[in-house]
């Protein structure tokens, strides 16, 4: 496990380099420290799951550049377009039926994918550097409060599964993104965070 400041010179290419190869990047977001990982790679995924103990059957959810990205995996209805315009980059998930572009083997069996465009600099240029879609979850062990500085004590032994850790100091206390699924002209809040749609 390797630890680099987010203001540090190549610390994009490093971080895109690490996803590259397989690996898991802490890093932080808008809301609070992630995990991402290559979604093409089955490895990485798996090694995301052990990290966060996390139910294999649980999905996770995609971290996408812009809209013209998140359009390639998910397959958005007007309703969901007009969310994605109004409200990214931002804290908001937004849940659409998935397209084939998607691996088979990431979120097995899910008919639906989490898509997000974050109102995060590092976050969006980290997609950008990688040249495709992240996973976008807390770094946290499931059922554990998420992570507001990068302090990797409560992972115990499995810290050296984390590749690389992104250290951008203490970041504000927020909610979780919302997350709002979207079927053709109806919208169903899973998940309250700040963001109100």
């Amino acid at each position: 496990m390797k630890k680099v400041n987010l203001q540090q010179k190549d610390v994009l290419a490093e971080a895109a380099a690490v996803l590259s190869a397989g690996g898991v990047v802490m890093h932080p977001t808008e809301t609070c420290y992630g995990f991402a990982v290559d979604v093409a790679n089955l490895q990485a995924l798996d090694k995301l799951y052990k990290l966060k103990g996390r139910d294999a059957n649980k999905p996770v959810s995609i971290l996408v550049a812009d809209l013209e990205m998140a359009k390639k995996y998910g397959d958005f209805s007007e309703k969901a377009l007009e969310l994605a315009e109004n409200y990214w980059p931002g804290p908001l998930t937004i849940l659409v039926p998935r397209l084939n572009n998607l691996p088979k083997d990431f979120n097995q069996g899910q008919e639906f994918v989490g898509i997000r465009c974050p109102d995060h600099k590092f976050s969006r240029e980290l997609v950008k550097a990688f040249g495709g879609p992240i996973t976008t979850t807390s770094a946290n062990v499931s059922g554990e409060p998420p992570l507001y500085e990068a302090d990797l004590e409560s992972f115990g032994e499995l810290a050296d599964e984390i590749d690389l850790v992104v250290d951008g100091g203490e970041i504000p206390l927020n909610k979780p993104s919302t997350i709002a699924k979207v079927v053709g002209d109806n919208v169903e809040v899973i998940r309250q965070g700040d963001l109100i749609v």
